[in-house]
């Protein structure tokens, strides 16, 4: 079973992005991504989370979004988490604006994969002190850490 520590990195764990819009944040969830990954086109990784946006918010509630798609050329799963600086309106179910982003890159045929990782997710982030510990955290070290910790069960 794919584990959500083993697609994350430090490098992709930051904190106090500037927010601004839903669309600035998937800009930038996009810049990061095309960054740490060559081989991908930011364009077409932003324009994949918007056409996922259009089919329904990723807003999942509690201030948190799971931005997520399927992308063609993505080889292997890829995550980022990012708590942005102040809160953006994105659509959540709850109507809360959102702080805390996952974003979930799958391969174009990863279906069992994609839903056990955004499983994975969505039962880690249920938990309020999960979400408090990735919301004190100060560094990008520190909020990888969180998540690597919940997950092994610390």
């Amino acid at each position: 079973m794919i584990r959500l520590e083993t697609i994350l990195t430090p490098g992709r764990s930051l904190v106090n992005v500037p927010g601004g819009s839903k669309k600035r944040v998937l800009e930038q969830i996009a810049r990061l991504v095309a960054h740490d990954m060559p081989d991908l086109d930011s364009q077409v990784i932003f324009e994949s989370l918007v056409a996922r946006e259009k089919l329904g918010s990723t807003g999942f509630g509690n201030g948190i979004a799971i931005p997520h798609c399927r992308l063609a050329g993505c080889q292997t799963p890829l995550s980022a988490v990012l708590r942005l600086d102040a809160p953006v309106d994105f659509d959540a179910i709850d109507g809360m604006p959102v702080d805390l982003l996952f974003v979930l890159l799958v391969p174009q045929a990863a279906t069992d994969e994609h839903l056990e990782l955004l499983r994975q997710i969505a039962s880690m982030l249920d938990r309020s002190e999960v979400r408090d510990r990735l919301r004190q955290a100060q560094t990008s070290e520190s909020l990888y850490s969180v998540v690597v910790d919940v997950q092994n069960g610390q």
